[in-house]
């Protein structure tokens, strides 16, 4: 009998974006392009077209740098062709020459781009599940831009933290140093840690009383006594653009029975999801755990919701995610199985529990997925009172 052996190919690949806001860009070129440019990859040799005050910062990475004068920028400008014009038929030629003719690109490429290389008799087909898989393995660079982010995330914890141990209440509200304590102030104190640390924060929560149970409610105003202060942290360090994640939840005062009852629930669901993490481990599992236990316990969760209606109670979202170059990526932690955990996944699992109009309680630590289990990345106790 004669045998026969299949050799899977490698897909070329085509990405155009810049590299600040493209994880799929970024993990192939590690430095931050603030403009869009060309990245290809064909049978293990990896092109970039891009302009010539960028490439002299790309030596060393590897790859085969091209500018748009190699494929004519200046023969197009002297026929007065439109800038973005010139931009599809550079990118269209650079195709060409690297020897790229059926591309796989991220479900963010340019509609405009894709129908031109199309037009130009390429085939370019979107696959976010390609990206997204190749990037779940950090490699050493990415894991220390988590590390420095994470580092970066426990000081903010540790100023916020600082400040509401110093808090008083002043009538209905808190006062520390003199000064009202706020979201907006508490905040403030979060970005400076994070500027020192060499990361920085689009956003974060800081929200506080009927707020935390509002999704991802920024939090604003006066922060008052007894009322639960879920504080969520997700820093981007600046020279890796990976991202932390964290959560913690305080109550300056007297928490009540049934905050201090949720949180005891959530920190136990998170000790027992890092226990059982490990390569290997559906993703689903994770999140049916902790449901299960919070199911033992009478607290709504999706499970149990009535079907065709949200869940506005309980536990309501899933048990976490992936995390790097973007702060919410594969795998997802939920209801649906997806993905097997593998060695090199950086997770995050956030148990939390909510009532409508009253507050909530959410905590979450930062993991690296090992063969043999997991490496939890944050070092911060889960201390409800500050």
């Amino acid at each position: 009998m004669r045998r026969t052996t299949t050799i899977l190919r490698v897909p070329d690949v085509l990405v155009f974006a810049d590299s600040i806001r493209s994880p799929e860009l970024r993990h192939e070129v590690p430095i931050a392009v603030p403009d869009p440019f060309l990245y290809g990859e064909r049978e293990g040799a990896r092109h970039v077209l891009v302009h010539s005050m960028e490439a002299a910062r790309m030596g060393g990475l590897g790859l085969e740098l091209h500018t748009p004068e190699e494929y004519g920028q200046d023969e197009l400008i002297a026929q007065r062709m439109e800038r973005y014009a010139i931009q599809r038929e550079l990118a269209l030629r650079a195709c060409r020459a690297w020897g790229i003719e059926r591309a796989t690109v991220p479900a963010g490429f340019p509609l405009e781009l894709a129908d031109y290389l199309r037009e130009g008799g390429l085939e370019v087909t979107a696959d976010r599940r390609f990206f997204a898989e190749r990037r779940r393995r950090k490699n050493e660079a990415e894991l220390a831009g988590i590390r420095r982010a994470q580092r970066a995330a426990e000081t903010g914890m540790a100023a916020a933290r600082d400040l509401l141990r110093r808090a008083q209440p002043n009538g209905a509200a808190l006062v520390a140093d003199g000064e009202p304590v706020t979201s907006e102030r508490l905040k403030s104190l979060l970005e400076q840690a994070f500027n020192e640390h060499g990361c920085s924060a689009d956003e974060m929560i800081v929200s506080h009383g009927a707020q935390c149970a509002i999704g991802h409610h920024m939090g604003e105003g006066a922060i008052l006594p007894d009322e639960p202060i879920v504080i969520d942290v997700w820093p981007r360090d600046r020279a890796s653009g990976c991202h932390a994640d964290m959560t913690r939840t305080f109550v300056v005062g007297t928490p009540p029975d049934d905050i201090r009852e949720w949180h005891r629930l959530c920190v136990q669901a998170l000790e027992e999801a890092v226990a059982g993490t490990r390569a290997g481990v559906q993703d689903a599992d994770l999140n049916s755990a902790t449901i299960d236990l919070f199911d033992a316990h009478g607290q709504p969760t999706l499970r149990t919701k009535e079907p065709g209606k949200p869940l506005e109670n309980g536990f309501f979202h899933s048990l976490g995610h992936g995390v790097g170059l973007e702060v919410h990526e594969a795998p997802t932690l939920g209801l649906v199985a997806a993905d097997e955990l593998v060695a090199g996944d950086v997770i995050t699992v956030e148990p939390g529990l909510y009532r409508r109009g009253y507050g909530g309680v959410r905590v979450e630590d930062l993991l690296l997925v090992t063969d043999e289990g997991a490496e939890n990345l944050t070092q911060f106790p889960y201390d409800l009172e500050p």
